[in-house]
């Protein structure tokens, strides 16, 4: 997180604590996106036994990997619209207070019934939704251009380290525990977070009594004007097609990711018969390299930007064609495999690759719109959660009808391909709202 700032800022920072606080901050909204999926992620390793346990079938476990869409796909718009009217601490605090109840309630749940199991898993969804718009929300008033595409990225690469939390731990809790223990164990994480959270965090450095003069100075003189949203426009905001090229990117990413990250455990047990015991180890790879490819897709972003004069505009596309284009290539070649060695070699290729858009659309929102910040991830978020309800339903239909997950590759090929190629027609770096 150290700040990219040019040479006539250091006098500014001299006088700032050696941890300035926005770097609190931006751990601990990484940490809460970690909690998130980990609390999202350690059903596809828990589904085996659970599924197993109330004799589930395909089209049950797509629907219980599923369930948590239908839950997070509503609040998103609200909880981007709470965040940048009323502040994003007490919108984020709410909903990770939410899902680790809900987190935590899973198991009771799936001994009650079906539905309730799928309610719980709703339950979830809607609690996660408040995370990304309150994030992006505190990022337009927390953190400094100069720093944002690297503070986004962290954030982002918060998913993939919670999915190598969940997919190394979870088996093992399994294991040794029941799978009963996975939920229990990962809500009380969020309780913990919660109690660092209210202590540290809070709307905008203006109000935080960590922040030191100077580094308040710092924030105020390299942030754009994002001020608390009053109103919202938005007839400027629905018919500014940049704003669509972001919610098409995050759509088509998010098309291909769902489906990996919630099926790929269960892909290398039925496609290559790998035990639960190294399904975590198989599984996790995958997301190493995304983790440091999405961290590393910020520094890039914000160095090409402020290091080498690129317009925002082009550094944005070039980052987000570069994702597409490599998350699409590794897809088209896995059915041919028939090791679980290549497979996820070709799995980590393709994930990794998607990785480099923290530096794209990820971030793209605060460059469109940094005062409405949070309401652009709610709206790009809700449409970009309809592949999770319906992709990765999907694939438990396809695995039933044909044995084979060749179909579902071909398909987020050709959806990142559609992404590429509107994202880069459509996409802006400019402050248009």
């Amino acid at each position: 997180m150290a700040s990219a700032s040019p040479a006539g800022t250091v006098g500014a920072l001299s006088g700032t604590a050696s941890w300035p606080r926005r770097y609190t901050i931006v751990l601990l909204f990484a940490l809460a996106t970690a909690l998130c999926y980990i609390d999202r992620v350690n059903i596809s390793i828990a589904i085996i036994p659970l599924a197993h346990d109330h004799d589930y079938d395909a089209v049950q476990r797509g629907l219980v990997l599923s369930a948590f869409f239908w839950g997070y796909l509503w609040p998103q718009m609200l909880g981007g619209w709470m965040a940048d009217r009323l502040g994003g601490k007490r919108v984020l605090l709410a909903g990770v207070a939410l899902w680790s109840a809900a987190t935590m309630l899973t198991p009771p749940a799936a001994a009650l019934s079906f539905g309730a199991l799928l309610a719980m898993r709703a339950a979830l969804g809607a609690g996660e939704a408040l995370n990304f718009p309150a994030v992006h929300s505190l990022v337009a008033r927390w953190i400094p251009t100069p720093e944002r595409a690297r503070s986004i990225s962290l954030h982002f690469s918060g998913t993939a380290f919670g999915t190598i939390i969940a997919l190394l731990v979870s088996p093992l809790i399994v294991i040794h525990l029941g799978w009963q223990a996975v939920f229990y164990l990962s809500g009380a994480a969020g309780i913990i977070w919660i109690a660092a959270w209210a202590l540290k965090a809070a709307d905008a450095p203006e109000d935080c009594d960590g922040v030191s003069p100077a580094e308040l100075a710092w924030i105020e003189a390299g942030r754009p004007d994002a001020p608390l949203a009053t109103a919202v426009p938005w007839t400027a905001i629905l018919s500014e097609k940049a704003v669509w090229a972001i919610v098409l990117a995050h759509l088509c990413n998010n098309f291909g990711f769902y489906i990996i990250l919630l099926w790929l455990p269960s892909y290398l047990h039925h496609e290559f018969a790998v035990p639960m015991a190294r399904l975590g180890t198989f599984s996790v790879i995958p997301y190493i390299a995304a983790f440091i490819v999405q961290n590393l897709s910020g520094w890039i972003a914000d160095r090409l930007h402020h290091r080498r004069g690129l317009t925002l505009g082009a550094v944005r596309k070039l980052m987000q064609s570069a994702a597409f284009t490599v998350g699409a290539l590794p897809l088209l070649a896995l059915p041919s495999i028939h090791s679980a060695a290549a497979a996820v070699a070709l799995a980590t290729l393709s994930l990794a690759g998607t990785g480099l858009g923290t530096g794209g659309f990820a971030t793209n929102h605060l460059d469109v719109a940094p005062r409405y910040a949070g309401i652009l991830m709610g709206l790009s978020n809700t449409f970009a959660t309809l592949p999770g309800i319906v992709g990765v339903a999907a694939a438990g239909f396809v695995l039933q009808t044909t044995g084979s997950f060749a179909a579902i590759f071909y398909l987020i090929a050709l959806i990142y391909g559609v992404g590429l190629v509107s994202y880069a027609a459509l996409a802006a770096g400019d402050r248009k709202i």
